[in-house]
C-alpha cells in the first residue's frame, strides 16, 4: 500500500517499509529503483531536494571539526582492496546531524589531550558494489542489496590519536581487519588496548552514536535506514 507523505517540502512517495533502501521522489522522471529494488539517489538535484530536511545535508567534516585528522583510505591504495577507490580528497562528508555528534566528541577528547583521526565517511554506493565484489561477507564489507551506513552518510570510520605525537592509539588491529581481533567483544588483549577502544565506544555512544560489534573503528547513526542510499560523487558535494 501506497500513502503520501509531506517530507522535505516536496511529496514523497513511500512504498511499504521503505523497500529497505529509500523513497523515490515523485515527479522525478530518472527515479528508478536498481537491480536490489532498492532507490539511489545518484543525480545533485534530487539529492538537493532531499537534503532540506533539518539535519540530512551532507556536511564538510574539515570545515565542521577544522582540527581533525583525515587518513582518508580508499582515496589512495593503502587498504584492503590495494587499489584507489576515490578521487584525491582533502576532505569527506558525512550528515549534519552526525557532524554536530562527532564534533561533541572530538571537544571531549581535545580536554583530554586527544583527538580523533578518520578513516572514511561518506562512501559513494558504487564503490560498495565494488568492495563485495571481493568481500562478500557482510559481517565486513556491506551487501549492496541493502546499501551501507556509509552510503547514506551516516557511518565514520575512525580511531583516537595522541594531539601532542599526532600518533595513533594502539587498537590491536590495523583499520579494516577482517579477523575477530578487531570484533568489540574480543577481550584477549593487552589491558591497554582494551582501555582504548572501550573510551572511543563510550564516547562516541554517549554522543549518539551506535558501534560496529565485528569492527572497532566503525560508528554510525543508529536510526540510519531514515537516510537515502547515495551515489554522489565527491565533487557534486562541495
Amino acid at each position: 500500500m501506497f500513502k503520501l507523505i509531506n517530507r522535505c517540502y516536496t511529496t514523497v512517495l513511500l512504498t511499504g517499509f521503505f523497500l529497505v533502501g529509500s523513497p523515490p521522489i515523485k515527479g522525478q522522471s530518472s527515479t528508478k529503483l536498481n537491480q536490489y529494488g532498492l532507490y539511489i539517489i545518484s543525480s545533485k538535484k534530487e539529492y538537493q531536494i532531499t537534503c532540506r530536511r533539518p539535519g540530512y545535508k551532507m556536511i564538510n567534516i574539515k570545515k565542521m571539526i577544522p582540527d581533525i585528522i583525515l587518513d582518508l583510505r580508499y582515496a589512495g591504495k593503502s587498504n584492503f582492496m590495494h587499489t584507489k577507490l576515490y578521487p584525491t580528497l582533502s576532505t569527506t562528508y558525512i550528515r549534519e546531524k552526525a557532524a554536530l555528534q562527532l564534533d561533541s566528541v572530538q571537544q571531549t577528547f581535545k580536554s583530554m589531550g586527544l583527538g580523533l583521526k578518520i578513516f572514511d565517511a561518506y562512501r559513494p554506493y558504487s564503490v560498495t558494489e565494488k568492495m563485495w565484489m571481493l568481500v562478500q561477507d557482510d559481517r565486513y564489507t556491506a551487501d549492496p542489496k541493502k546499501g551501507s551506513g556509509h552510503n547514506r552518510g551516516t557511518a565514520i570510520d575512525l580511531t583516537i590519536i595522541d594531539l601532542k605525537t599526532k600518533k595513533e592509539l594502539e587498537m590491536g588491529t590495523e583499520f579494516d581487519n577482517f579477523s575477530d581481533t578487531a570484533h568489540h567483544a574480543f577481550q584477549q588483549l593487552p589491558a591497554l588496548i582494551l582501555k582504548n577502544r572501550i573510551q572511543l565506544k563510550t564516547l562516541m555512544e554517549q554522543f549518539g552514536f551506535k558501534a560496529l560489534d565485528t569492527e572497532w573503528w566503525h560508528y554510525s547513526l543508529p536510526d540510519a535506514r531514515e537516510y537515502e542510499l547515495l551515489d554522489i560523487p565527491f565533487k557534486d558535494l562541495r
